[in-house]
C-alpha cells in the first residue's frame, strides 16, 4: 500500500478502525455505510462558503466486492436546516489520480477554480453536499479507476455514513457527477436503490461528460495502436485504466501485455496527480502504442470483461437521469456519448439530453442553467 506524508494520519486512523474487525472475516453488506472516524479537512479540500466541512472515514466495498475504508468531504450550507434536514447532493467527482494524496477529501479537486465555483451552485441552492473519494484513494489498496460498481458503492456509502453522522441531513439524495464522476453517478443512478436500502431516499442523478462505450476503444489498443501521441490527458486516462483493471482483475498480469515503456509510465501513474502526470506525458510524448508488447484484444472474452468493468448500464434505471454533453468535448468520445443516450432512450429509461457548444470543462458550469432546475424538481 502507497503511504503518502498527508496521508498518513488518516491511515493511522483507518488502520485503528479496521482493527477492531477482522478483513477477511467482513461482508460488505453488513457494514457498508458505517462511520469508523471523523476528522478535520484541509484547506485545500475545504468548500468555500460551507458554514461547516469534515471528513468522514466511512466502511465500503471495492473490487471484487471486498470490504474496505475509504473518506469523504462533507460540506454544510449556511442557517438552519429545513424541516427534514438538508437535502443531499453526493458529488461524484472527476479524475484525481491515484495515489493516496490526490483524494479529493485531502487535496481537493484537481479543478479548484471550475469545481469551486459548481459545487458552491448547489450549496447555495441550499444542499449539503457529500464528496466521496473512491475506494483506494487516501485510504487501504489500489483505487480500481472507471470500476463503476465500486464506484457506486462508495458514493451510496458516503452518503450512509453522512446521514448517519449528521442529524441534520436529510435522507433525500441526489448524486451529481463529471468525467469519471459522471460515469460513477450513472452507475450509481443504475444502483442507488438496491445499493442504498429503505434508509435513503434516492431523488435521481446528473452526469455531465459521461464517458460511455470506453471499453470500445480500450480494446482496440495495443503495439502500434495509436502509432502517435495522444493528448497528455487521454494518455494519463489509458494509464490509469490500466491500473485499474490491474487492480480489479489481477489474474490478467496487465504487465504482461506492456513494454519497459509501457510498465515505466504505469509505475509512474500509481502515484501521480493528473495535473502532474499530464505535465510529465505532455513533455516526454510517449505514444500509447509504444506502451503495449501485445494487444489488449488477445484477453479472452476481451470486450465482455471490458464492458463488465466499465461499461454503463442501459437499463433498470428507477430514478430520472440528466445527462449533459458539451459538443466540444474531447476528452469522452463525443458521439458515443450521443449514442448511449440514444440507447436509453431505446429501452424506455427515464433519461434526458441536454448538449452545449463547449468542451469538456466548460460543460459542468454551462450544465447549470438546466441541472439546477432538473434537480430542484426532483426534491419537489
Amino acid at each position: 500500500m502507497r503511504i503518502s506524508r498527508i496521508a498518513a494520519t488518516s491511515l493511522t486512523v483507518l488502520a485503528a478502525a479496521l482493527s477492531l474487525v477482522p478483513v477477511a472475516s467482513a461482508q460488505p453488506t453488513e457494514t457498508a455505510g458505517t462511520v469508523v472516524g471523523v476528522e478535520s479537512l484541509s484547506a485545500a479540500a475545504t468548500l468555500p462558503g460551507s458554514a461547516r466541512a469534515e471528513r468522514l472515514l466511512y466502511r465500503s466495498t471495492t473490487a471484487g466486492d471486498q470490504p474496505t475504508t475509504t473518506g469523504a468531504a462533507v460540506y454544510f450550507p449556511a442557517g438552519e436546516a429545513p424541516q427534514g434536514g438538508w437535502p443531499v447532493i453526493a458529488w461524484a467527482h472527476g479524475t484525481v489520480g491515484l495515489g493516496d494524496d490526490c483524494a479529493y477529501s485531502l487535496a481537493g479537486p484537481a479543478a479548484v477554480e471550475r469545481d469551486w465555483a459548481y459545487l458552491g451552485t448547489w450549496l447555495n441552492q441550499g444542499y449539503a453536499i457529500v464528496a466521496a473519494d473512491y475506494a483506494g484513494l487516501g485510504g487501504p489498496g489500489e483505487h480500481p479507476y472507471l470500476n463503476g460498481t465500486a464506484e457506486a458503492h462508495n458514493v451510496v456509502d458516503a452518503v450512509k455514513a453522512a446521514t448517519e453522522q449528521y442529524p441534520s441531513l436529510s435522507n433525500k439524495w441526489a448524486v451529481v457527477g463529471q468525467s469519471q464522476g459522471a460515469g460513477a453517478a450513472v452507475f450509481t443512478a443504475r444502483y442507488a436503490t438496491e445499493f442504498g436500502g429503505p434508509g435513503l431516499d434516492y431523488r435521481g442523478a446528473v452526469g455531465t461528460g459521461v464517458p460511455a462505450y470506453i471499453e470500445d476503444v480500450i480494446g482496440l489498443l495495443g503495439p502500434g495502436v495509436p502509432p502517435i501521441a495522444l493528448s497528455s490527458h487521454l494518455t494519463a486516462y489509458v494509464l490509469y485504466i490500466l491500473s485499474g483493471l490491474r487492480t480489479t482483475y489481477p489474474d490478467l498480469n496487465i504487465d504482461s501485455f506492456l513494454t519497459d515503456t509501457g510498465r515505466t509510465w504505469l509505475a509512474r501513474a500509481q502515484t501521480a496527480c493528473i495535473g502532474p502526470l499530464g505535465d510529465e506525458l505532455a513533455a516526454a510524448k510517449p505514444s500509447i502504442g509504444s506502451m503495449f508488447a501485445r494487444p489488449l484484444s488477445s484477453i479472452p472474452d476481451a470486450h465482455g470483461l471490458l464492458a463488465r468493468y466499465m461499461g454503463l448500464p442501459e437499463t433498470g434505471y428507477d430514478r430520472p437521469l440528466f445527462l449533459a454533453q458539451g459538443l466540444l468535448d474531447t476528452d469522452v468520445v463525443t458521439p458515443e456519448t450521443l449514442r448511449y443516450f440514444a440507447v436509453l432512450e431505446a429501452n424506455n429509461q427515464p433519461a434526458s439530453l441536454h448538449t452545449y457548444p463547449t468542451d469538456h470543462n466548460g460543460t459542468v458550469s454551462a450544465s447549470l442553467v438546466d441541472s439546477v432546475p432538473f434537480v430542484e424538481t426532483l426534491f419537489a
